[in-house]
């Protein structure tokens, strides 16, 4: 009998060691298959079926949100807030199917949530103004306002400021949180306005005389509403002058062309007609000293 050379010996040994991994590492993988192929599968169920009701909800929100005309920036925002939610929501149950503690998970982003918050406080109340400003309403784009301080015509509402173009057309920024936390006066919110004059006429001049001219050139233009009436009325006797009100009601969008032309049509009428409007004036006496 021929001996086994050693070599041969050797290769067969290596090929047995192999051969019993693959077979520990089949065996292994068999187990995880067992123990976690049922649960993998189930959680790529639950996200594709959470995706696509998160998909549906969302759409869902999107067309209430539109039939309740609420501006459209806020529609955008709340549908993906929704979705997110929906699809953290999602994402937590999948990988709780796994068997994963999502305790945890939910500890780490509540704390990033607080420390976030924390440190975007200022931002986040800006955003809580800009939503409360899409959703109640008090002005929407183009509308003539004034707001923390500053008058002008709204030209952009966004979720942390507000954009206005003020009447000699500058670009200014607010922060929606100094926005709502003071008043807010619309000019443009009405259809209707009232134009608020004031003319004085000398003591001498005839006071019903004046409030006829002053009627008639009302009576002349046609962007005067004719209900509500206008009031024309003595409302002061001054130190130098009789002051009379003049408080015609326009559209809203005739009043300063109506200001401006009645200002001119009064001052022209009470010229033409010999109503002296008074100034003041200041009397100088020189007194000679011996």
């Amino acid at each position: 009998m021929l001996p086994i050379p050693l070599q041969d010996t050797a290769t067969e040994n290596a090929v047995q060691a192999v051969e019993s991994d693959v077979e520990s590492y089949v065996a292994m993988a068999k187990d995880l298959v067992a123990q976690y192929g049922v649960k993998v599968l189930a959680a790529i169920a639950i996200l594709l079926v959470g995706w696509f009701i998160a998909g549906m909800l969302t759409n869902g929100v999107r067309r209430a949100l539109s039939r309740s005309h609420i501006d459209d920036t806020l529609q955008r925002f709340v549908c993906n807030l929704v979705r997110m939610a929906l699809l953290a929501f999602v994402i937590l149950a999948a990988i709780s199917k796994l068997g994963i503690e999502t305790a945890s998970f939910v500890a780490v982003l509540g704390a990033a949530g607080f420390a976030v918050g924390f440190a975007l406080q200022g931002s986040l109340s800006n955003f809580a103004a800009g939503v409360m400003i899409m959703f109640f309403r008090p002005f929407k784009a183009g509308d003539v306002v004034e707001a923390a301080g500053e008058t002008g015509k709204v030209h952009e509402v966004g979720i942390f400021n507000t954009i206005l173009l003020t009447l000699d057309n500058k670009k200014v920024i607010v922060a929606n949180a100094s926005v709502t936390g003071g008043n807010i006066t619309n000019y443009s919110a009405m259809e209707t306005r009232r134009v608020d004059l004031t003319f004085g006429i000398s003591y001498g001049d005839d006071m019903k005389k004046a409030k006829q001219l002053i009627e008639a050139v009302l009576a002349k233009d046609a962007r005067v509403l004719k209900d509500p009436a206008p009031v024309v009325a003595v409302g002061e006797l001054g130190d130098s002058s009789v002051n009379i009100l003049c408080r015609p009601w326009v559209k809203t969008a005739d009043y300063w062309n109506v200001y401006w032309d009645t200002l001119e049509a009064v001052k022209n009428t009470f010229d033409e007609n010999g109503v002296s409007i008074p100034f003041p004036q200041r009397d100088v006496h020189l007194h000679q000293v011996a």
